[in-house]
């Protein structure tokens, strides 16, 4: 047990400076709050996409894509018109206002329908997971500069997975006692204490600034409230990064039906379903974490952030062929294994390219694909699904098709060297 603690201080000592503890360490305590407050929640949505079924998901992912299209400008005119440390804060808060504002929708679900009700909870939840996860990384990417990123990001991202543990563990301690309208209060709470992280870390960032740029905090970005969709068209860099995001999305959404359907199949009831997906994202996080101790950090360093998205990819297909192989009763493994690779090694070697982009690409563009190109992939994803299922087209085949989208996603990351700055594919040794 010794060597081991010897072995993570010396490890800790060579990743990260002295002036960057406190910074790291708030930064992670923010990450646990936004993914503990998010994971609160998603395992009452999670079951009700169970309980409608894998064919009714791209009802739902329509309204998601509409929800979210309809959000883009708003946050589009936040960035454009007021300074980093005005509208990060103002988008938490509000986003914690309007997971609160379902307490009393809960209370009166029958008057309102649980059908009506539970649709738009799966809507706002997915919007806000989505919406909270890409702020984060967009300012993070803005507080830290290249290799900050490449040695501090697999760091900040355990704070996420513990995060993602609580939170579950959380849902399943409590559901039973203080129901969802106590859930959504805890959920709300988290993230108030996201804006206070928030403010501390633009006092260090003040003191601390990225070279050549002492200003970001007081800049404003500016530009249109649609620029973040143009710049994605324009640029062959982003373009890249959001065919990833569109194959990373299609392997994880094809899970999520398969697991959608095998949750139904084996747990009648509505907490057991729960219970479920709560386990499910215990186990994922916790193997998320050990992927980012042991893992993500050392290629990121040692060999840059493309072998790293590479990784993912071939993760992700050996998984499918697996759930070929082994048959339905893998999806479970399958479904822990792949969601730990995107969030423990995808997403901190995605997230630190953004750190070689200017600031409107950094919180518009990213905003963009991480959010409405996102969505439309789970739409475009779960109608295909049941399109190929009506054809005849059995999971095996599904499974196989998701697994090319793997391998395809690690061939795009290979060649995304080709449209980053030189200095973003250095590592450092």
């Amino acid at each position: 047990m010794s060597s081991v603690l010897e072995r993570l201080e010396i490890y800790l000592r060579n990743t990260v400076r002295n002036h960057e503890w406190s910074a790291l360490c708030v930064s992670a305590a923010y990450f646990f709050c936004v993914l503990a407050s998010y994971y609160i929640i998603r395992p009452v949505r999670d079951q009700l996409s169970a309980a409608a079924g894998s064919t009714q998901l791209p009802i739902f992912y329509l309204a998601v894509l509409v929800a979210t299209l309809l959000l883009t400008p708003l946050f589009g005119m936040l960035a454009a018109r007021f300074r980093r440390s005005q509208f990060v804060p103002a988008v938490y808060a509000i986003v914690a206002l309007l997971t609160m504002a379902f307490i009393p929708l809960f209370a009166l679900q029958e008057r309102i329908s649980a059908t009506v009700l539970g649709t738009l909870f799966f809507i706002w939840a997915s919007v806000f997971n989505l919406l909270i996860v890409a702020l984060f990384w967009s300012f993070m990417a803005d507080i830290f500069d290249r290799a900050q990123a490449r040695r501090l990001f697999p760091l900040i991202a355990i704070g996420g997975a513990f995060g993602a543990i609580v939170g579950p563990a959380l849902t399943k301690a409590l559901v039973f006692v203080v129901g969802v309208q106590g859930l959504l209060v805890v959920s709300g709470l988290l993230l108030m204490l996201c804006i206070a992280c928030i403010y501390w870390l633009l006092g260090w960032a003040r003191r601390n600034p990225v070279a050549g740029e002492p200003d970001r905090d007081q800049r404003v970005i500016g530009g249109s409230v649609i620029a973040g969709a143009i710049e994605t068209l324009r640029s062959p860099f982003l373009r890249r990064v959001a065919l990833l995001m569109l194959l990373g999305d299609c392997v994880g959404t094809v899970i999520y039906a398969f697991l959608a359907d095998y949750n139904r199949a084996m747990f009648p009831t509505r907490e057991a379903g729960i219970a479920f997906a709560s386990s499910l994202d215990l186990a994922t996080n916790i193997l998320q974490i050990l992927f980012q101790l042991f893992l993500t950090r050392e290629i990121m360093v040692r060999l840059g952030p493309i072998a790293a998205l590479v990784l993912d990819g071939l993760v992700k297909a050996l998984m499918l062929v697996g759930l070929v192989v082994f048959g339905p009763g893998w999806i479970a493994v399958v479904a822990v294994v792949t969601r730990a690779s995107a969030y423990g090694i995808f997403k901190p070697a995605a997230d630190s390219l953004y750190t070689e982009v200017d600031a409107e690409t950094r919180y518009k563009a990213k905003n963009f694909i991480d959010t409405s190109v996102w969505r439309f992939g789970d739409l475009a994803v779960t109608s295909s699904l049941n399109l190929l299922r009506s054809l005849g087209v059995a999971t095996g085949g599904l499974a196989l098709m998701a697994a090319f989208a793997g391998l395809s996603s690690a061939w795009v990351g290979w060649r995304m060297r080709k449209a980053l700055p030189s200095a973003a594919l250095k590592t450092e040794g």
